[in-house]
């Protein structure tokens, strides 16, 4: 699943392909695609709508139209391209744009779990996020203070987006790499010290995942090289880059984990 950098990417990339056109017409291919509303609803509203700006928040991504906002999560294997308007559609295009300018705004999802919302406030879908690691809400401070309030394994914690909105499994193990805390590590247990060295860990390895233009390890997402530069994510049993040890995987709440015993010690 595309994490924050990979979606912040997308969003730049299609920023200047969309802003200022005009959408012309939609077409439905997968029903279930569509969150809200209807899809006869849908396509009467989005008619005529103009592209205002293109952005992200948390893993979803935020196109701004003239009165609505339209909502994508590419969730497994979403992906949007876009296309000469003459161009027939393609197995597992869900939704199909015409734009004003002979192209078209494609979202292709092989496993059918991405989801669209067009919306007149994003307050119904975004509501219950955490706030964004890379705003101005996510500050030392609350981060000491929220891992303080919760008794939970840092790991899981990380991942849920009603804590922490934007991260998923490949930059939590990256950024607890940096920080020097186990995936196991309570979160009530973290000291100020550590909470700090969290803190700055977690924008640093999100950062670079944008300026490498996200990670490419699979079918799905592709032109970023992020990968090449992991510290222990997929690189079970190869050498740790600080210590030399060798990086282990384990199971946590469902989700393969990657981690250095040499670095993460758990206390």
């Amino acid at each position: 699943m595309p994490e924050l950098p990979e979606v912040e990417t997308i969003a730049r990339n299609l920023r200047p392909k969309l802003v200022g056109r005009t959408i012309l017409d939609a077409r439905l291919r997968w029903k279930r695609t569509l969150a809200t509303p209807t899809a006869a609803e849908f396509r009467r509203r989005i008619r005529g709508q103009r592209v205002r700006d293109v952005g992200r928040r948390a893993k979803f991504l935020h196109i701004a139209l003239q009165d609505y906002s339209l909502l994508i999560h590419l969730r497994m294997s979403g992906d949007l391209v876009i296309r000469s308007a003459a161009a027939p559609p393609e197995k597992h295009d869900r939704l199909i744009l015409t734009l004003s300018n002979g192209r078209q705004l494609v979202f292709n999802d092989t496993r059918k779990f991405g989801r669209v919302w067009l919306t007149e406030t994003t307050d119904g879908v975004f509501e219950k996020l955490g706030p964004e690691p890379l705003g101005r809400a996510f500050t030392e401070q609350w981060l000491h203070t929220a891992l303080r309030a919760r008794r939970r394994q840092l790991k899981p914690l990380l991942l849920d987006q009603a804590f922490l909105a934007g991260l998923g499994n490949i930059y939590v193990d990256e950024a607890l790499h940096m920080a020097k805390l186990h995936p196991l590590r309570v979160s009530n247990t973290v000291t100020g010290r550590q909470g700090s060295r969290l803190h700055g860990a977690i924008r640093a390895v999100l950062h670079e995942g944008i300026r490498r233009n996200g990670a490419s390890i699979d079918w799905v997402y592709r032109g970023g090289d992020y990968q090449n530069h992991f510290r222990v994510y997929d690189r079970s049993g190869e050498a740790c880059r600080v210590c030399g040890r060798k990086i282990q995987r384990m199971v946590v709440g469902q989700r393969g984990t990657y981690f250095c015993p040499g670095c993460q010690k758990l206390r």
